[in-house]
């Protein structure tokens, strides 16, 4: 097997997040608009974490320690170049640009939804609101045209 036939496998492995994002259907902007929403509802979740730590209740700690994981695996796997200082930051965002549009709404949203469930407060609630609509964008896009 000569040099070009080992890499061929490897450019048509590269190529294959482009593929499945293509055959997903997501215009660019769409695909775009999800990942300004992944930034943004990391912000609001890590703000609000934080702000969520600052009691005495166990449960309130819990669920702000939470956000702030939250936040970080949303910085990750949206934004990968805010976490350069991560080694696996890049390896970790191709693949989470691997994953089908439904996997990630699965995965956000229930994300989002576990803090709530262990402290419903109106913090919790405002600050996983932006990341559980990430995850319906892209649970939106997962449904296509109709």
């Amino acid at each position: 097997m000569s040099s070009q036939d080992e890499q061929l496998p490897a450019a048509a492995a590269a190529a294959a997040p482009e593929a499945a994002a293509a055959d997903e259907g997501m215009t660019w902007w769409y695909r775009w608009l999800c990942r300004i929403a992944g930034v943004i509802g990391g912000m609001s979740c890590a703000f609000a974490g934080l702000w969520n730590c600052v009691t005495i209740n166990p449960l309130n700690i819990a669920a702000g320690v939470w956000m702030m994981l939250n936040a970080f695996v949303l910085f990750l796997c949206e934004a990968p170049f805010c976490c350069q200082f991560i080694e696996f930051a890049n390896a970790v965002a191709a693949r989470a640009d691997r994953l089908r549009a439904w996997q990630k709404a699965a995965f956000y949203c229930g994300m989002a939804v576990f803090p709530v469930m262990l402290s419903l407060t109106l913090t919790t609630l405002l600050g996983n609101a932006i990341a559980f609509a990430t995850g319906v964008l892209y649970g939106m896009s997962a449904l296509g045209k109709k």
